[in-house]
């Protein structure tokens, strides 16, 4: 259902100082070979690639497309991807709910009706395309024009009504069909007990308004294909009662990128024991405990899922090579340290000059949200030394212990208090003392994803692509733009920005123009920005300017406009890859001029970057499945950057879990 939009309450002005922290990268040789492999992908000929917005574009459009096959390849997707349900909150985007289509896809494949709204408008729009929104009785639904019309494409409830010509309606003929109809018979009109009985017990829903008659997705008796809605339901969604536009506010720049060093091991379930984002603010989401092609995931099977469910918990884990020194290639940091093979000494990683400190820090990126995890390790300490663990949530700009270890021995930490709803942190470890170190140091982490889009396995033969590559990271800035979300999510304060004459809700402009600038540095030369915002400017003299500055903000460059106009809101996001060879430290910029009123209601910023010590090296694929009850296994080493191979079923295989890890 629609939200109204929160007020645009003014605050004291946020001034924060901009803060470049360059990063020291661990000091590795080519002997050490590839620290990182990134961009791992394994695809299966059975389900298309929705890991980032161009790979769908290029799974699901095909050349020769008219507009209109484009906007039903677009509907289609998100039909099979997103399911109807309660959304999942991470508190970061517009209305606390997530609202990007790449993320619902990929982590979550659940959420409402203005989210699949969003979705279709942002698939839309990158295709091309013009869509909007509409919030209707009880309801929001997306639109996209075509053929000089506008056509209603309603994703979240599986339906669009064809017009004689068989050209899907607008919303607008809908509406006028349903209350022409309606009008002759007004005691129908909202009356749901009522309009259960015409469509079940006689007249009939076929009896309705013509508009609706032609609807392709209704089942004999009017329902919709998830049987939770049906013919009576768009009787009352279309009744007119209830009509504005309405912009979802969606976000750009999430996407999968499995990236994994030596020890690193990302494990993905076609199930989950119960995890789910919202358990800290929020309810379980229906979908939970379903089965696909049972209760309200019966429609699945026929879009093609191959899944058990829809919700999946996963793993994610580092047992980080310490005594070879191969983890200096994964690492961030890795100053006054010193590993077992260089110098034959225990612990396995150790304080090489006891004078001065010894400092690792690892960066934890992840595709699927964190839910929880748990640092284990087995450490040594030496007389008077320590060993303390400290934690960073926004790219190393922050630092808290979250740990101290002054005795030998087998140590835990809790980490779910810390990454509970984020995708990337920094642990620091800070050894003091001759003689520390540590034996053994192990990161493990419960993921969620979703089932849908991992790469399942059907009866037959089954082709399966792998590639690794680009080579390349990203680093990226978004937070809340609600201060009071604080504590359950990083809000944009917390990325040290300098404000001038904006602050409070939704960063509104205070005065005549105003400007929120953002420090980002990557840990390898930078590739590209992709950034952008849903944002408001009311008045066409209005708008905002994306500038970056790549010499300490001695001078700007203005990348592109976000322009005015914008009634409630609008998106725009864009990729500017024109960055000067070597840069590794930039200033976003986003600058605005107001009239009426100009806000930043979400924002993101990304990155992306060469990785110092990327590369390729063969990569283990473990596929887990059963067949009649049967357990079976397929081992693959990728030993090429780009290989396909074949799994065989003899019958329809349940499936269980893939693996995916580094080959030794």
């Amino acid at each position: 259902m629609a939200h109204g939009r929160r007020p645009c309450a003014l605050r004291a002005s946020l001034v924060l100082s901009a803060v470049f922290l360059p990063l020291t990268m661990a000091r590795a040789t080519a002997a050490d070979g590839a620290g990182v492999v990134s961009h791992i992908s394994v695809l299966s000929d059975k389900v298309e690639d929705v890991s980032s917005l161009n790979a769908w574009k290029k799974a699901c459009l095909k050349d020769g497309m008219t507009d209109e096959q484009k906007a039903m390849a677009i509907w289609t997707t998100v039909v099979k991807f997103q399911h109807q349900d309660g959304p999942p909150f991470e508190f970061l985007h517009n209305e606390n709910f997530v609202q990007d289509a790449i993320k619902i896809f990929n982590v979550y494949g659940y959420s409402f009706c203005g989210v699949a709204t969003a979705d279709v408008e942002a698939l839309a729009r990158h295709a091309g395309l013009k869509a909007r929104g509409w919030t209707i009785s009880r309801h929001v639904v997306s639109e996209v024009w075509w053929d000089d019309s506008w056509h209603l494409l309603d994703a979240s409830l599986i339906c669009y009504f064809p017009k004689a010509d068989r050209k899907p309606a607008s919303v607008e003929e809908i509406i006028a069909g349903v209350s022409d109809w309606l009008a002759k018979d007004p005691a129908l009109k909202g009356n749901d007990a009522k309009l259960r009985e015409f469509q079940f017990k006689g007249p009939g829903w076929r009896k309705g308004p013509e508009i609706l008659a032609l609807c392709p997705t209704y089942s004999g008796d009017g329902w919709l294909p998830a049987f939770t809605h049906g013919w009576y339901s768009q009787m009352q969604e279309y009744d007119g009662s209830t009509k504005f536009p309405y912009e979802p506010g969606y976000s750009v720049g999430y996407q999968v990128n499995t990236q994994l060093r030596k020890g690193e091991r990302l494990t993905r379930n076609w199930s989950n024991k119960g995890l789910h984002v919202n358990m800290q603010g929020g309810e379980a989401p229906g979908c939970m405990s379903m089965k696909v092609g049972e209760s309200s995931l019966r429609y699945t099977p026929k879009y093609g899922d191959l899944s058990n469910g829809r919700v999946g918990n996963g793993t994610l884990e580092y047992d980080v090579p310490l005594a070879d020194g191969s983890c200096k290639a994964g690492a961030l940091s890795f100053e006054n340290l010193a590993c077992k093979a260089e110098d034959k000494a225990d612990p396995a990683l150790h304080v090489k000059d006891g004078a001065a400190e010894g400092t690792l820090i690892l960066r934890m990126p992840s595709s699927y949200v964190y839910l929880g995890g748990e640092l284990s390790c087995k450490a040594a300490v030496g007389a008077g030394g320590e060993i303390s663990a400290q934690f960073s949530d926004n790219n190393g700009l922050d630092w808290k212990e979250i740990a101290k270890v002054t005795a030998s021995g087998e140590q835990k930490v809790d980490l779910k208090p810390h990454v509970f709803r984020r995708y990337d942190y920094r642990l620091k470890l800070v050894l003091k003392g001759k003689g520390t170190g540590l034996d053994a140091l192990k990161l493990t982490h419960d993921i969620q994803h979703s089932q849908r889009p991992l790469p399942a396995l059907g009866q037959g033969a089954n082709t399966i692509a792998f590639s690794a590559g680009p080579q390349e990271g990203t680093i990226t800035i978004e937070g809340s733009t609600i201060p009071a979300t604080k504590g359950k999510q990083l809000t944009v304060e917390e990325f040290h920005p300098q404000a001038n004459n904006m602050g409070g809700n939704e960063l509104p402009i205070k005065g005549a123009q105003g400007d929120i600038t953002f420090p980002i540095a990557t840990p390898g030369d930078m590739t590209r920005l992709r950034l952008g915002a849903f944002y408001r400017a009311r008045d066409p003299k209005e708008g905002w300017e994306l500038q970056v500055s790549f010499d300490g903000g001695k001078t700007f460059k203005t990348m592109d406009r976000l322009p005015g106009n914008t009634g409630r809101g609008d998106v725009k996001f864009i990729t500017f890859p024109e960055i000067p060879p070597g840069t590794r430290a930039a200033l976003v910029r986003y600058t605005g001029v107001q009239r009426t009123a100009c806000l930043l209601m979400n924002l993101r910023i990304d990155a992306d970057y060469v990785e110092p010590h990327g590369g390729f090296r063969p990569v283990r694929i473990g596929y887990s499945w059963e067949e009649n009850g049967q357990a079976k296994q397929d081992v693959h080493i990728a030993k090429q950057a780009e290989e396909t191979y074949t799994i065989n079923c003899a019958s329809k295989p349940t499936m269980k879990s893939i693996v995916l890890e580094l080959a030794e």
